[in-house]
């Protein structure tokens, strides 16, 4: 079985993997980077970024992330596209095992397999997400100055977002399929006070419609079985978020109650040699810019492990 050794192995090129992969490649460690998809994550579907610094017209995420891709091509950083069936993180030696039943191994990895917000799982949801379906208030919300726009969810973050995404719409309806909220006191009280604010409570959404502009309706049903139509060109869905956490072994790693990963501000698991960096992290904010800043960080962690260890060879400067 075909064998390979690295100084670092990256899992994962969104942000935070591909910041840690330039860092690593400019460092000239033996990097490989692997992503199972294309490189970008969860930007790659975001049509617009007016928030990332540098970029004072915005970007939209596919170019965004091509920028930053070319970026670490640049030097030389080494990727595989292919899926993992398997890590092992112990020992002073991580492996990790592609489905092509090549194995990888390194003193070092980065864990950055990010997130992803949970779903309604309502016909139209995929269709039009970037194009009216959101789940980032942050990221999405100046594209709808003075337009109706709905958020579903009852949590401190739909409401939280609600509140934002008041700045930029004219109306804000939150659905809920509770009759309460589940939103701290404090949040809750803002949003009942907020007269852009309306509720719709004991509601599901079934369908999101629309047309080659985006999202123009969503088809819901109430808690006594009726149906009803609610014009909007927006809909913010904040019902969680999920980490992808499908291939780690969660039995050798330290993670909270959702499964993200617990990491140090050097961004160190529980693990030595082990680091995470992204919207896998537990934490409070996801964004890209600070997902690209822990790949920073992990990147330059390793590098003071990787100084700290006893090298492989002794160094022979008579070459």
């Amino acid at each position: 079985m075909q064998q390979a050794q690295y100084q670092l192995i990256i899992v994962g090129a969104g942000p935070a993997g591909l910041t840690a992969g330039l860092y690593a490649a400019r460092g000239r460690l033996k990097v490989v980077l692997i992503e199972k998809g294309a490189t970008g994550g969860q930007v790659l579907v975001t049509d617009w970024v007016d928030n990332y610094p540098g970029f004072v017209e915005g970007i939209s995420g596919f170019d965004l992330m091509d920028k930053m891709t070319a970026h670490a091509d640049r030097f030389g950083l080494e990727k595989k596209f292919t899926p993992i069936t398997s890590l092992d993180l112990f020992g002073n030696v991580k492996s990790v095992t592609l489905e092509n039943g090549e194995i990888l191994t390194a003193k070092t990895i980065i864990l950055c397999t990010g997130a992803k917000p949970r779903k309604l799982g309502t016909p139209g949801e995929y269709e039009f997400t970037g194009r009216g379906v959101s789940y980032c208030a942050t990221c999405d919300g100046p594209f709808y100055r003075n337009q109706e726009i709905a958020v579903v969810g009852g949590g401190n973050t739909a409401i939280q977002d609600a509140l934002h995404l008041t700045k930029f719409a004219s109306k804000v309806t939150i659905i809920h399929r509770r009759g309460e909220l589940r939103a701290t006191k404090i949040l809750q009280e803002k949003a009942f006070c907020n007269q852009k604010i309306d509720f719709l409570w004991n509601t599901q959404v079934l369908e999101v419609r629309g047309g080659k502009n985006g999202v123009e309706e969503l088809l819901l049903r109430h808690h006594k079985g009726d149906e009803s139509i609610l014009k909007v060109t927006g809909i913010f869905i904040f019902i969680g978020i999920a980490p992808n956490n499908e291939i780690l072994p969660l039995a050798q790693l330290r993670t909270d109650d959702s499964g993200f990963i617990i990491t140090d501000d050097e961004m160190a698991t529980s693990i030595p040699g082990v680091y995470a960096a992204g919207d896998i992290r537990s934490k409070r904010s996801r964004q890209i810019v600070n997902a690209a800043g822990e790949g920073a960080v992990a990147e330059l962690s390793v590098e003071h492990y990787l100084g700290n260890q006893a090298p492989d060879q002794p160094l022979n400067c008579s070459e």
